[in-house]
């Protein structure tokens, strides 16, 4: 993703507005978000929303007939690891939370996310299903499943205590009953990069999974990319807590 791009289509008044819209609600059609720009014609909000969706701060599924639209929040994270993260954690960590439920009676709930990575399908598929590879971007957790179609999957911490499994929290005294939801990844070549999409859909309403994944996959994904493209872990940093009373 280009930085450029991504500060060029939020400077401009129109496209934050159709970017405030999807954070009160994702998932809307093109005649809902028209509502957000009442002053403009429907090729207008279309041009702006082409331009979010090429900087990949906004991605569609379709839903029957419908062509849905939902916020991307990844590019903003990538921005905040390159640039802002040791002088403005707070508001970054605020901005990053671009995802609410999807109210759409048409759709299920869902989280869409979008990366374009610097590697080859094999490289960024083995780095998906490999426990050496996932320990150094998810939560220092190792994966373990066939990847067959509707297989089971787990993320292990080394002391042995389960931290995801297909694909929900483990029940516990914080963590109620739920019955799994899915994940799907989906990598498509383009040149000498990948555009890798990953949907978190069927949810059992707005579980805690639907709610905790929200953050948590951004910092996945940004992790993801940053081991693939410079060999190297993301390190982010977060600043001291300061008391009420300020420094002492």
């Amino acid at each position: 993703m280009d930085d450029e791009a991504v500060f060029r289509a939020l400077a401009d008044a129109h496209r934050r507005t159709l970017l405030d819209s999807l954070f009160e609600r994702d998932g809307q059609a093109l005649e809902e978000l028209e509502r957000a720009l009442p002053q403009m014609t429907r090729f207008g909000v279309m041009k702006h929303l082409r331009v979010l969706e090429a900087a990949g701060l906004v991605t569609t599924r379709r839903a029957g007939r419908r062509k849905l639209h939902f916020l991307n929040p990844v590019p903003i994270r990538l921005i905040h690891d390159r640039w802002i993260s040791k002088f403005a954690e707070p508001w970054v960590g605020g901005m990053a939370d671009l995802k609410h439920e999807l109210e759409n009676p048409m759709s299920s709930l869902k989280h869409v996310y979008e990366v374009y990575i610097q590697t080859s399908p094999e490289q960024l598929w083995q780095a998906i299903t490999d426990p050496a590879f996932t320990r150094r971007y998810y939560y220092e957790t190792t994966v373990d499943s066939t990847w067959e179609p509707g297989a089971p999957l787990t993320y292990t911490h080394d002391d042995g205590r389960v931290a995801v499994e297909t694909f929900h929290f483990p029940e516990g005294p914080d963590n109620p009953a739920e019955r799994p939801s899915r994940v799907t990844w989906e990598i498509r070549q383009m040149g000498g990069a990948c555009l890798l999409t990953l949907v978190h859909d069927d949810f059992d309403g707005e579980t805690k999974t639907y709610r905790s994944v929200q953050h948590g996959w951004v910092s996945v994904l940004s992790g993801l990319k940053t081991l693939l493209e410079t060999g190297s872990e993301l390190e982010i940093s977060y600043p001291e807590p300061v008391a009420a009373d300020g420094p002492a």
